[in-house]
């Protein structure tokens, strides 16, 4: 056995210390990454021009948009647009069908001309009151998942408040996800699923790396806006920027403040982000 002398022991110490120190760093900038701030466009649903939608929302700040509906545009123009306002494509909210056989290739072509690799279901998937309808749908998705992996895409799933509401004693969410596979983006909308009873944080810690994106959506007060309900968002943003492999978070304002336009509804959500130093 060689026991170093003391000069090789220092020298062997002052590298463990900054290799220590280095390590600690890097998990310190890990924790701290910023994740850019999107818009879900259901949100100013009302305005259904795209030139003055995307215009407004890149004004007030944000980084990114996640379509719910392309406006009857082509993919080719809506990036065009995306681009003239200084916006990516984090996302859009499609129907079941639209992932489905032949499909999935033209859906994920079309969000590919955006730049958009996450395709996300935000309900209507065929499933019931029976807790084998949920295993399956969860099976289902992972097969879909590793046939939009080879297309350059990913496909995942948006919460309302049902799915987490047992049925046969058992919570759907779950069901889900579990039989989904860690490939399938798992999209928890923090409001939604504090009104059905989850525990968003809880989840995205349970089901690590697969909360892509996230919808941030404020709960507790009637029209609140983010930050003025229940919602722990330290917490929340803890998990995202440690283990829940977010990469962005999504504002999706559903209603409206007494006297303030949708516009200025995500205008105050951004505000009130920036305060929360995101």
């Amino acid at each position: 056995m060689n026991i170093p002398n003391r000069r090789d022991f220092l020298k062997l110490s002052a590298a463990g210390a900054v290799a220590t120190v280095a390590g600690a760093s890097v998990a310190a900038e890990t924790k701290k990454k910023r994740i850019p701030i999107a818009v879900q466009l259901y949100s100013v649903r009302q305005v259904q021009d795209p030139v003055e939608v995307l215009e407004q929302v890149g004004k007030i700040g944000y980084e990114g948009v996640e379509f719910a509906g392309y406006f009857g545009k082509p993919a080719n123009e809506l990036a065009k647009l995306l681009d003239a306002n200084g916006l990516k494509c984090c996302g859009t909210h499609t129907g079941w069908g639209s992932i489905q056989g032949d499909e999935l290739k033209k859906t994920a072509e079309f969000n590919l001309t955006m730049g958009n690799r996450n395709l996300v279901v935000p309900g209507g998937i065929p499933t019931g009151q029976t807790a084998q309808s949920w295993i399956d749908c969860g099976k289902k998705f992972a097969e879909i998942a590793e046939k939009a992996k080879e297309l350059g895409v990913r496909v995942g799933y948006h919460n309302h408040s049902h799915e987490f509401h047992k049925v046969e004693d058992k919570i759907p969410w779950e069901l889900l996800f579990d039989n989904a596979g860690p490939e399938v983006i798992m999209q928890v909308d923090t409001g939604n699923c504090l009104g059905g009873g989850g525990d968003p944080i809880a989840y995205i810690r349970k089901y690590s790396g697969q909360t892509k994106t996230i919808h941030l959506k404020e709960h507790g007060k009637e029209r609140g806006v983010i930050g003025e309900g229940t919602v722990k968002w330290t917490e929340l943003f803890d998990a995202c920027e440690t283990v829940g492999g977010t990469e962005w978070y999504i504002v999706e304002q559903e209603s409206y403040p007494d006297g303030k336009t949708p516009f200025d509804a995500i205008r105050m959500c951004f505000e009130n982000l920036k305060k929360m130093g995101k």
